[in-house]
């Protein structure tokens, strides 16, 4: 992902990844693809899952082949409705350590 800050708007208008808090947690990495491709092409979408419990944290981030689709994606949908749930989306920021973070989030219903 790309990481050029725009700090007239306080948002990284360069990235192609995206940040979906408050997912149900019975979504999947298929229907964040299937909703969000509607804006463009989807090259990677990952829902988070806590290993110990074997479910979703209640987030994921959603890869786009251009970061003009990510964009359009992140104007237009706010609030999103995933799987019948309303759910936040914002810029993904990129973790010193590598990854991504979508600045918080929490888990929806299932």
């Amino acid at each position: 992902a790309r990481t050029t800050e725009s700090s007239a708007m306080g948002r990284n208008d360069t990235s192609d990844t995206i940040y979906v808090g408050s997912l149900k947690f019975s979504t999947d990495s298929n229907g964040l693809t299937d909703y969000f491709s509607s804006y463009g092409r989807v090259v990677n979408s990952k829902v988070a899952y806590d290993r110990e419990a074997g479910r979703s944290k209640g987030f994921g981030f959603v890869t786009f082949e251009d970061p003009a689709d990510a964009a359009a994606a992140v104007d237009d949908i706010r609030p999103a409705v995933v799987d019948g749930w309303t759910v936040r989306v914002n810029f993904a920021t990129e973790k010193a350590a590598g990854g991504y973070d979508g600045g918080g989030g929490g888990g929806g219903g299932s």
